[in-house]
């Protein structure tokens, strides 16, 4: 009787809504002991997974202009950030820019005027065509989306041991005319592309004072240390880089106005003595048989894990500030292009220009 006077009450059309509910789940919700039913049609929304947070690489990378803070290099070489960076030219007297897409011509300004140093020194002192120059850092610094662990803080920068042509590069032939190794095999330079005016440009490199270290490629570091006949205090500079048979890597000192840096002790293991040790025993290495391995190890080898993102929290804090702070000048018009590879130990820099088209113009105000 109790359930037909509340139909009595009802409004026109609630007596079918209680059929489709049920009697007891309506009256349930009617005393509100139970909570609604939720509606048939709309199924319920599904939870959203927490967003992941960006790697520190995604968002250094990102940023296309500089932070507009005092200049200061924060942190350390491979773990650290970059304010108020300042843009290398991508022209100059003696040098040019190359792989203008990456935005990496960056640095902390006492690096920008050792590359505008070296340039101008290297042609005037001991003829040198010009410098071709790679990678420096981002407008921020911070770890790269490819291709280094350090050139973080705006001290470091790679320098292409080809020399630079007697005429301007496209846009296009600077992100894609490769660099020139110096190795004739694993153990020695080619003596056709490495001239004693290679000998010279290192050498002008390693003996600034602001200068921490010069990688270079164990084969060569062996022939500077031949070509000026031992040990010279230039030489302890030098230090023996797997890998680093195109270009030259100058590491400079910290500032002194940049409070944070974190800079390296001198370098070890840079006498010629461990030259030739590396010489005697890469050789011996080479020269022993390989044993092929057995088809069933080659199937047990795991496949390599991908490698571990930094992220902003694992760097300097006030990287975060570098991050957050308003960004100086304009952004640079330039294109994106796909970096051509690293080039093979024989690399030939002559055929991968041909049919460029016409130079773009240099459109970042910030060279001006």
């Amino acid at each position: 009787m109790r359930a037909l006077r509340i139909c009595d009450c009802l409004a026109p059309g609630a007596a079918g809504r209680l059929a489709s509910l049920g009697v007891a789940a309506f009256l349930a919700a009617a005393s509100g002991l139970a909570p609604a039913v939720a509606d048939p049609v709309k199924p319920p929304l599904p939870e959203k997974a927490p967003k992941e947070p960006a790697a520190a690489k995604d968002l250094f990378g990102a940023e296309n202009r500089p932070a507009n803070l005092a200049s200061r290099s924060i942190g350390f070489y491979s773990k650290g950030c970059l304010a108020g960076a300042k843009e290398l030219p991508i022209d100059g007297p003696n040098w040019q820019a190359m792989r203008l897409s990456r935005n990496r011509n960056w640095g902390h300004p006492r690096l920008i005027r050792l590359v505008e140093k070296l340039a101008r020194d290297a042609a005037e002192k001991d003829g040198w065509p010009g410098l071709l120059v790679g990678d420096l850092a981002q407008p921020r610094g911070g770890p790269m989306t490819s291709g280094h662990a350090s050139h973080q803080v705006g001290l470091d920068v790679d320098v292409w041991l080809n020399p630079m042509p007697d005429r301007r590069y496209s846009y296009e032939e600077r992100e894609k005319v490769s660099a020139v190794s110096m190795l004739k095999d694993t153990l020695s330079v080619d003596p056709n592309i490495f001239t004693p005016e290679h000998v010279k440009l290192i050498k002008r490199a390693a003996s600034y004072r602001e200068v921490d270290r010069v990688g270079v490629n164990p084969a060569i570091k062996l022939a500077l240390c031949r070509a000026e006949g031992g040990d010279k205090p230039w030489l302890k500079k030098v230090q023996m880089w797997p890998g680093h048979h195109y270009h030259m890597h100058i590491r400079i000192k910290c500032p002194p106005d940049s409070a944070g840096c974190k800079g390296q002790s001198p370098p070890t293991n840079t006498s010629c003595a461990a030259a030739e040790k590396w010489y005697r025993d890469t050789k011996a290495y080479l020269e022993r048989p390989k044993k092929p391995k057995p088809p069933e190890v080659a199937k047990r080898e795991k496949p390599e894990k991908p490698k571990r993102q930094v992220m902003l929290s694992e760097l300097p804090k006030a990287c975060r500030a570098v991050l957050a702070a308003a960004p100086a000048g304009t952004p640079p018009l330039r294109d994106i292009v796909t970096p051509s590879r690293k080039p093979d130990n024989r690399a030939d820099a002559s055929g991968a220009a041909a049919a460029a088209p016409a130079a773009r113009p240099q459109a970042a105000p910030s060279h001006q």
